[in-house]
């Protein structure tokens, strides 16, 4: 999916098309969706990544809003994921060319589409007053108003890994990293499956062991994202940031890889990950939905959690909140009116359950409005865990505008030995300083 959104993702975005998610079909209309009946008096376009398990959903979606709206009719465009899907989401705002309800990431990667200039404020809904308060505070413009409402359930960052290897090793879920390394090593040494799964075929999915180590950072420095955002504190020069970079390179330095993990997708993982010819994918939850296509009746056999790190004292989540629905400033008249519209059935219980009939839940969804179904999978219970536990931190890019546009390539600079962690670092900090500077931010 791209729900990869890089992610996060841009490419995590990716992911979720796949976060997770984290996608890679050329822009292009797929039409209405089916069963949306006659043509209504209004008609508007919505565009999304092309993942399959998105493509589900905003189906899904569009045919019970139809329904309820037989004076609209919802047009279905789609785009890639990760930074290819980035770059057609900017060039369609400037061009003017954007449909007239787009998904995206937010956080950094809205922060870059610069809401306040582009997209049309959302504050003013009835349903505004409804969102988690995680949601509100990622989807916000530079003048604090809301551009957006939520684009399916909140993730998890961490690995997915495989339960009944694990109960035949009798391994524990680990809760510092060296404990992941020690599990890792027994697995290798059972020879039965690859320890940790890299697919570097998605470049998105490089920067999973970066992204998902957040929580561990900010619980060791709990003001990182403000000192990051003022551009007083670096990557390489923090131990505590650096880790997640030296992570991808111990995994590869000590043998620990799948032997296609420079070429392998993300699909490829997570049918490694559930039929255990892998044990464990540094992965973001989002991406769960994708198992039962590629290895039916398995989404059983595969647990998630969270990616560990020096401390088990700390060990927590770091977590996506989902991606946002916006409709562009080029969007006017009755078509504003029916975009509006489509984005507030979206927040319901009614929307929820649609978007669920494509893309099964991973996670809490952003609006208060909707529970989640009960027939979840274990993904989404480990993940439902840590935020009863209280133990989610959202990641970086949903605390500081800030994110690289680059990080996934350096990620796979490191994965595959052509720099050190050290210098995969110094790489994305020069990275980050471009994009502060782009985006005007002081002390950059």
């Amino acid at each position: 999916m791209a729900v990869r959104r890089k992610w996060y993702l841009g490419a995590l975005t990716a992911a979720l098309a796949a976060p997770l998610a984290f996608s890679a079909c050329s822009a292009g209309s797929l039409g209405s969706a089916e069963g949306g009946g006659a043509q209504g008096a209004t008609s508007i376009t919505f565009l999304v990544d092309s993942g399959d398990q998105t493509v589900a959903s905003a189906n899904a979606i569009i045919k019970a809003f139809q329904a309820k709206n037989p004076d609209i009719t919802v047009k279905m465009d789609t785009r890639p994921g990760g930074s290819d899907g980035d770059n057609i989401v900017k060039t369609k705002l400037s061009t003017g060319d954007m449909a007239d309800v787009f998904a995206y990431n937010n956080g950094s990667l809205l922060q870059a589409l610069k809401p306040a200039q582009n997209l049309v404020p959302l504050d003013d809904q009835s349903w505004a007053g409804q969102l988690e308060q995680t949601f509100v505070d990622s989807t916000k413009g530079s003048d604090g108003k809301l551009y957006g409402g939520p684009w399916g359930s909140s993730f998890g960052g961490g690995v997915l890994y495989n339960i009944p290897l694990y109960k035949k090793l009798n391994l524990q879920v680990p809760k510092t990293w060296d404990e992941f390394i020690a599990n890792s090593k027994k697995i290798k040494d059972d020879g039965s499956a690859a320890p940790v799964e890299q697919t570097y075929g998605d470049s998105w999915t490089a920067q999973m062991l970066v992204l998902a180590d957040y929580h561990n950072v900010e619980a060791q420095i709990p003001d990182f994202a403000e000192q990051y955002t003022a551009g007083k504190i670096k990557f390489a020069t923090t131990p505590e940031a650096r880790a997640g970079f030296e992570h991808i390179q111990q995994v590869a330095d000590e043998g620990l890889l799948n032997k296609d993990f420079a070429s392998a997708k993300m699909t490829d993982g997570v049918k490694a990950v559930a039929t255990g010819t892998a044990a464990q994918y540094p992965q973001i939850g989002a991406v769960a939905p994708n198992i039962e296509t590629v290895a039916p009746g398995k989404s059983d056999d595969v647990g998630f959690f969270a990616l560990p790190g020096a401390d088990a004292s700390s060990n927590g989540m770091t977590v996506w909140p989902g991606s946002g629905m916006y409709i562009p400033k080029t969007t006017e008249g009755a078509k504003l009116d029916a975009a509006k519209k489509f984005i507030a059935f979206a927040t319901t219980q009614e929307g929820c359950d649609a978007y669920s009939q494509g893309s099964p839940p991973q996670g809490p969804f952003m609006s208060k409005a909707c529970k989640l179904p009960t027939d979840v999978s274990q993904v989404a219970k480990d993940t439902q865990a840590y935020f009863d536990a209280g133990k989610a931190t959202p990641a970086l890019e949903f605390k500081s505008p800030i994110k690289g546009p680059s990080l996934e390539q350096i990620c796979v600079q490191v994965g595959t030995g052509q720099v050190d962690a050290q210098k995969g670092a110094e790489l994305y900090d020069q990275d980050v300083k471009k994009q502060a500077q782009q985006l005007g931010l002081p002390g950059w």
